[in-house]
């Protein structure tokens, strides 16, 4: 083979591995919505639902990220009342990882009261992309039951 050609073939080689790289790091945190999913509470080892939202986070233990993300989404749960967080690790439960089509850690889904995944993000999602779909989520499903509360909540 000739030099020119190698080196041809190693540029392209090089600019579809760049490319490649660019899109996934584009992808990286994206908020997305949930198709259509619905998560069973008996996967979560015990935990419940919250009234509001419930944020759940898929790692591994030998995920990098997901300590990062696991302080970021238990402060947001912490910061508004009716919702919680959850962690599943999927190191022991790869059946999760297929059912809920969960294909990198972490992986973090705000899922509603009935169990219906809204949103979805995979890697580490930006605070204000949680903070958004939290203010939609829960904007169109009060977390309140009672018309008192239930006002206060539209005052702010």
């Amino acid at each position: 083979m000739p030099l020119s050609t190698a080196l041809l073939l190693t540029g392209a080689v090089l600019v579809l591995a760049l490319g490649a790289g660019l899109v996934l790091r584009m992808l990286d945190g994206r908020r997305r919505t949930g198709h259509q999913l619905r998560l069973e509470v008996a996967d979560l080892d015990g935990a419940t639902l919250a009234p509001g939202a419930t944020l759940v986070q898929f790692s591994t233990e030998f995920c990098t990220r997901c300590p990062q993300v696991r302080r970021l989404i238990g402060v947001l749960a912490d910061e508004r009342s009716g919702v919680t967080n959850v962690e599943i690790d999927l190191t022991d439960r790869r059946d999760l990882a297929a059912r809920y089509r969960v294909l990198q850690t972490p992986t973090t889904f705000l899922v509603d009261s009935r169990g219906i995944v809204r949103f979805r993000w995979g890697g580490v999602p930006a605070r204000d992309t949680i903070n958004d779909a939290l203010d939609t989520m829960l904007r169109r499903e009060p977390v309140a039951s009672t018309p008192a509360v239930a006002s206060t909540r539209e005052q702010t």
